[in-house]
């Protein structure tokens, strides 16, 4: 018995042996962690601006849905130095390797205030839904984009496609009017149906 219990204990060190603790990769007044699995994150740079958005690297190794944790490092209001401060307006570029092993045709972004819970209309964090134009929207792999608000704050990317081993580029403006210190992108491919 007493073998067993050791034998157990030396299994969980070398499972967890391997294992990389989750960073928080800092750019600008946020930091972006993939600890919540199924994606890596490889890097982050950049302030948040529009001519200096955050870009994100990452590797999705799952077809499903992933969850990107997003914290204000460096809290501020609205009126406060974007460069510096965690204003609630965020220019984010995410560059997204496709090692699913799955081809994608369509990306769906949902943001969420509480993890689990999509964000609603009246929480003020939003893909910039009081612009109405979706001119800070924009990808290199898929043609058009919808956005909704209510009941929930999702902005989908169809039109296009990302073979495995492929990368796809989405841009776009997160606002945040009553800003929360952490929330959540959950980022979905969706793979053609047989």
């Amino acid at each position: 018995m007493r073998h067993r219990i050791l034998l157990a204990i030396l299994l969980s060190f070398t499972a967890t042996a391997g294992a990389e603790e989750p960073k928080r990769w800092v750019a600008g007044p946020y930091s972006f962690s993939d600890e919540l699995g199924g994606f890596r994150i490889t890097s982050a740079s950049g302030i948040g601006v529009k001519e200096d958005p955050i870009v994100i690297v990452q590797e999705l190794t799952s077809a499903s849905a992933v969850t990107l944790v997003i914290r204000a490092e460096n809290p501020g209001t609205p009126s406060d130095d974007p460069h510096k401060f965690a204003t609630g307006m965020l220019r984010i570029r995410l560059d997204t390797l496709n090692n699913s092993g799955q081809g994608w045709t369509e990306f769906e972004f949902e943001l969420q205030e509480v993890l689990g819970q999509a964000s609603v209309f009246s929480d003020g964090l939003s893909f910039d839904q009081r612009r109405d134009d979706g001119t800070s929207i924009e990808s290199d792999s898929f043609a058009e984009f919808s956005r909704a608000f209510e009941p929930y704050d999702r902005l989908r990317f169809t039109k296009g496609q990302v073979d495995p081993l492929h990368a796809a580029s989405f841009e776009f403006r997160i606002t945040d009017f009553t800003p929360r210190p952490t929330f959540y992108l959950v980022q979905d491919p969706r793979i053609p149906f047989s």
